[in-house]
């Protein structure tokens, strides 16, 4: 699977506990350090844009081990929206949108000829409960220009039939 930005794992809705790290030039932020007692995690892939998940081997049930959103997965949330002009949260990749409301936000964005990035929400479990509520929005898409969460399917949709969206992106490009 081909994207520009990812994540990428093999694990089972309730196998495996994830971590993963963001990596930008010489900085490297490391969100939720979770590890499970007397195990060592591993780095199960890497990503050209440097995103790394590590998982830790050990099967229990992962509500247990770890909060959604705790201060460092939302530090690295922080840095990942905000290296981005426009950047999207979706099921899924720009490329093999995995749902249909994923899919009609990159065609808009296509539409709308603009440089954004997409992440896979489908592929890290903790990723995706976090962003619920780093965003405190329950579901996905999620759409960030300039930083900012903007919204999504529904609202992207109506900023775009509104031109709305196509003037905030410009805003974005210019910024």
């Amino acid at each position: 699977m081909s994207c520009s930005m990812g994540f990428h794992s093999r694990l089972t809705s309730s196998s495996r506990i994830p971590s993963f790290e963001f990596v930008s030039g010489s900085t490297a932020v490391s969100p939720p350090a979770v590890r499970c007692p007397g195990r060592r995690s591993h780095t199960s892939s890497s990503l050209k844009v440097g995103i790394k998940i590590k998982t830790c081997s050990r099967r229990i049930d992962s509500t247990r081990c770890f909060a959604a959103l705790n201060p460092e997965l939302k530090t690295t949330l922080d840095k990942v929206v905000t290296s981005h002009k426009v950047i999207l949260f979706m099921k899924g990749t720009k490329d093999f949108p995995q749902c249909g409301f994923s899919n009609t936000v990159v065609q808009i964005l296509r539409s709308a000829n603009v440089p954004f990035e997409t992440i896979n929400i489908l592929d890290n479990e903790m990723l995706r409960q976090g962003l619920k509520e780093y965003s405190q929005w329950p579901t996905f898409p999620q759409l960030y220009i300039d930083g900012e969460f903007f919204g999504g399917c529904d609202i992207t949709v109506e900023a775009y039939k509104s031109g709305e969206l196509q003037e905030l992106l410009e805003k974005a490009s210019l910024s």
